[in-house]
């Protein structure tokens, strides 16, 4: 599973360029900033108050003060910043967030998103997610592509929605799928894998781009 979130994290992080203000979520996104290109720096928003926030803190290194929107403790790079949650959702509802990136329960071909709710779990609510799938120039889901073997890019989102028709991008350790108005779009395949076997992991009716890119692994 290590290598797969790995492998995921890689792939989402070539989408990022130089300078981008970008959200990443809890779980798989957080491994994003490990796997930058070369010369390529971005700018960590937490909607919790921070811009220009760091690494994860060592452990003993903690400050008390400064977490992220997950709770965890973070560090923060020079001329990082600090505000409050209004300012903080303003800079995500305004638009300048470049991107954000985060996990999914289920999309669907509509580029529905459903992400805050566990079915039988309690659950705090939906958090940030709401405003930055909005707000956020480009959305990217990061995400296996299953879930014990079940499909979780399906024909419509059976729980309830985070928003609607607002994923950009899907990333999973089988490919690369962009949300068009036609559709799912397979349009990068990893090695390893066929477009049958996507096919066959995905519920939403998936089309295979005519220009379809098979990536070897260490390829990027």
């Amino acid at each position: 599973m290590a290598d797969i979130k790995a492998l995921i994290a890689a792939r989402v992080a070539q989408e990022l360029k130089d300078g981008d203000v970008v959200n990443l979520g809890i779980g798989l996104p957080t491994l994003v900033a490990d796997y930058l290109p070369e010369g390529v720096t971005i700018i960590l928003q937490s909607e919790n108050g921070i811009m220009g926030m760091g690494a994860a803190a060592a452990p003993g290194g903690e400050d008390v003060d400064i977490v992220n929107a997950g709770a965890q403790y973070v560090t923060v790079n020079p001329g990082a910043m600090f505000f409050d949650s209004a300012t903080s959702f303003g800079i995500i509802r305004g638009g300048h967030v470049d991107a954000t990136i985060l996990g999914a329960l289920e999309v669907d071909e509509h580029g529905n998103l459903a992400n805050w709710i566990v079915p039988g779990k309690m659950v705090p609510g939906m958090g940030g997610a709401m405003d930055l799938v909005v707000g956020a120039r480009k959305v990217i889901i990061a995400m296996t592509h299953t879930q014990k073997g079940k499909p979780k890019i399906l024909k419509e989102c059976t729980l309830p929605y985070t928003a609607i028709g607002v994923v950009d991008l899907i990333i999973t350790e089988m490919g690369v799928m962009e949300v068009r108005p036609e559709g799912i779009v397979l349009t990068e395949l990893n090695e390893g894998y066929t477009a049958e076997q996507v096919k066959e992991a995905t519920e939403a009716t998936l089309i295979v781009s005519p220009d379809l890119k098979i990536v070897k692994h260490g390829q990027q």
